[in-house]
């Protein structure tokens, strides 16, 4: 199965690589549009601010290229913000696949920002979370969190309710690190690998 990991100016990609590679699964990194397109999975991961990854997909035709897509895709932490419309990090227009808005997390509350480190979820039936023990602890670093709508599928309370995994036709997306999750992060990444790409769910055209 060929999986194809989005280059792009974001951190923790090698991360990502290391996750699959203990899985078997001998990703490519790359930010070719034909490789990108003929996968069969795609993960769009990173870590970084928004409007400078955004700046680097839409000068090299990436931003057209992901919304292109058809096959089952993955965003991971910024690649999940990404998806959506618009990030309050540096007033940002993102790839509006999504329907939905990404705020910053509020101070306050004795809440530190950025959010970092393990907490639990609360997610519904997806099969993305199959095979993983109700609410799993994963690994966060994040700043900024999508709002809830009705494309979540997972959602957490840190200082405000957030969005933290979606699923959106073909996309999935997750504002934790599966890669930095242990067993349920690397249940989850074989979960996202196993979705055929008819059973996704129409949520919404």
């Amino acid at each position: 199965m060929k999986t194809a990991i989005i280059k792009y100016n974001a951190g923790n990609i090698q991360s990502v690589l290391n996750a699959l590679e203990r899985l078997g699964v001998a990703a490519i990194l790359t930010d070719d549009p034909e490789e990108i397109q003929s996968a069969e999975r795609v993960i769009f991961p990173g870590v970084g601010e928004a409007s400078t990854a955004m700046q680097y997909l839409r000068e090299r035709g990436l931003d057209e290229v992901i919304r292109s897509l058809t096959q089952p895709v993955l965003g991971i932490c910024l690649g999940m913000q990404l998806l959506g419309e618009h990030s309050e990090e540096n007033d940002t227009e993102c790839l509006g696949i999504v329907p939905a808005r990404v705020k910053k997390i509020p101070n306050g509350g004795g809440l530190k920002v950025p959010h970092v480190g393990w907490n639990t979820i609360q997610a519904i039936d997806n099969q993305l979370f199959e095979n993983i023990t109700p609410n799993p602890f994963f690994y966060f670093v994040h700043s900024y969190a999508m709002e809830l709508h009705e494309a979540t599928i997972a959602q957490m309370d840190y200082g405000i309710p957030f969005t933290s995994a979606v699923q959106w036709r073909n996309f999935y997306g997750v504002q934790f690190h599966p890669e930095k999750s242990a067993g349920a992060g690397e249940q989850l990444l074989r979960n996202f690998l196993s979705i055929q790409q008819s059973n996704n769910s129409k949520i919404k055209q």
